[in-house]
């Protein structure tokens, strides 16, 4: 059974879950006087947007290898 995702959509869904939790982290930091009791880590959630990013580039690489 064949993985229904190529490394193109995978590399693709993870550039675009790193922009909208960097986007939403800072987003929801600048509005957190106004939200009341929301807690939210921002270094965590900080830290998921950039490891997702570091695989894209990964899955950047690699793609570039594979077209030599």
């Amino acid at each position: 059974m064949a993985f229904p995702l190529s490394l193109f959509d995978f590399g693709l869904w993870l550039a675009s879950t790193a922009i909208v939790l960097l986007i939403t982290t800072e987003v929801l930091v600048q509005y957190m006087e106004t939200l009341g009791n929301v807690v939210l880590e921002r270094k965590r959630l900080r830290l998921v947007a950039l490891g997702l990013s570091f695989a894209f580039v990964v899955i950047v690489i690699i793609r570039s290898f594979q077209q030599l």
